[in-house]
């Protein structure tokens, strides 16, 4: 039994699958079109957000039995295709709850208190001590969009900085520390900070787009370090050339890698390139499940 390591993954995670008696084969850096021509000799694969796992790799996967996304998100594989071929599709929800979490309320301190913009400014050797007026977060509402492991862990991280938690999301049935709100328009009326924590879908493309905005607060700050094409970015940034928007902090893009996006030549938007879960021990606990899943998909 051999399984494809499509992506980066702890090394830890492939001694754990080579100790089971499963060959690995490590290839983070595979392109598409070598993905193609290889996937048939393989029984299992690992990928992370990078690599797609359309119709056409799994057509060409013969001998497949498992596909292992080690994180949250199943946008990039064809869940429902894949099942039609009788291979399983297996992530790891938890492992990356903490790391996430954590990168949101950073970013809700980073965006009150202007740090990115100070530490720029004194690297520019200036002493600009009036220009960087900051908010505290506490007695602020932080409206969370999706209220699955990683909003309901963020919420909570929140409140307990004093924040007040809403959350809007039609799949919930109940919080015990949150308040689900019954609309989405009374979440964005409401909110001094938004964030994002929703799978991609055709029902959540653009969630937040021009008419969106139009209904927040003024000088409300977006968070999004959940799925890409869930915020309309041109809206976004007309948004925060208005004002309307007073910073946004991003982790995913529509579009990635994203190099070169208009919205940062805006000072007030700050970001990462989607490393949300990317910690030491996240890392660790996503490997430890993707080696997990794959041993019990090929071996029981």
């Amino acid at each position: 039994m051999k399984v494809l390591i499509c992506d980066a993954t702890a090394q830890k995670a492939l001694d754990m699958i080579t100790e089971a008696g499963i060959e690995v084969v490590n290839k983070p850096d595979i392109t598409a079109e070598e993905l193609l021509v290889e996937i048939h000799e393989y029984d299992a694969m690992v990928v992370r957000s990078r690599t797609q796992v359309r119709k056409p790799v799994i057509d060409a996967a013969t001998k497949l039995k498992a596909i292992v996304r080690g994180g949250v998100g199943l946008d990039n594989i064809d869940v429902k295709y894949a099942g039609s071929k009788g291979i399983q599709v297996l992530n790891t929800p938890t492992a990356s709850t903490s790391a996430v979490a954590e990168l949101a309320i950073g970013y809700i301190f980073a965006l009150a208190r202007h740090i990115p913009q100070m530490t720029s400014s004194m690297g520019d050797g200036e002493w600009a001590k009036k220009s960087f007026s900051g908010t505290e977060i506490a007695g602020k509402t932080l409206g969370l969009i999706g209220i699955g492991r990683i909003g309901q862990a963020t919420g909570q991280k929140a409140n307990a900085l004093g924040m007040t938690s809403i959350a809007y999301d039609p799949y919930a049935k109940e919080s015990a520390s949150i308040e689900l709100v019954a609309s989405l328009d009374n979440l964005l009326s409401r909110a001094d900070y938004i964030s994002l924590h929703v799978p991609f879908t055709e029902e959540t493309r653009n969630i937040l787009n021009a008419e969106a905005f139009a209904k927040m607060k003024d000088g409300v700050y977006v968070i999004n370090c959940g799925r890409g094409g869930t915020i309309d970015e041109d809206a976004l940034f007309d948004a925060l050339k208005s004002g309307k928007v007073a910073g946004a902090a991003l982790d995913v893009y529509t579009e990635e890698p994203s190099m070169g996006h208009k919205l940062y030549t805006l000072p007030q938007v700050i970001g990462s390139p989607h490393i949300g879960a990317g910690t030491v021990e996240a890392k660790v606990r996503v490997g430890t499940e993707v080696a997990k899943n794959v041993i019990h998909a090929l071996k029981g």
